[in-house]
């Protein structure tokens, strides 16, 4: 169920950004790709544990780097690091032990990030937002 709800909320997400004209700006899917990445940081700062927040924040630095890069020069960046992220919940478990995950978070934001990314590869494929900067 976590699956189908991710990708429901981000088609849902992506419509609504659409219909509403937030997409219209080149950092709306920077700033969904940075906010995503930090989730795990604040399950991290509820448990506590420091070592797992600095754990937890280098792996959001990266992704949020790569939300900026992208940002800066091309949105396919963001729609990679949107999937590179999925790939991540998928393995997050494996990699950084952090007991504030709610049990359903690493399939539902696998199956959003997932469905984000292929939202944003769909509408940068047919030119309907921008790819690059302006300059």
């Amino acid at each position: 169920m976590p699956y189908v709800i991710g990708v429901v909320l981000s088609a849902a997400v992506a419509l609504f950004a659409r219909s509403v004209g937030f997409d219209r700006d080149r950092a709306f899917y920077p700033t969904v790709m940075i906010v995503i990445a930090f989730y795990y940081v604040l399950f991290a700062v509820m448990t506590g544990s420091m070592q797992t927040i600095l754990a937890e924040s280098a792996v959001a630095v990266a992704f949020a780097a790569a939300a900026v890069a992208g940002f800066k020069s091309s949105a396919w960046i963001v729609a990679a690091a949107l999937a590179g992220h999925g790939v991540f919940d998928a393995v997050h478990g494996y990699v950084i032990e952090n007991a504030g995950v709610p049990a359903w978070w690493p399939a539902w934001c696998l199956a959003y990030d997932v469905g984000a990314a292929a939202g944003l590869a769909w509408l940068l494929r047919h030119g309907l937002v921008a790819n690059r900067a302006r300059t």
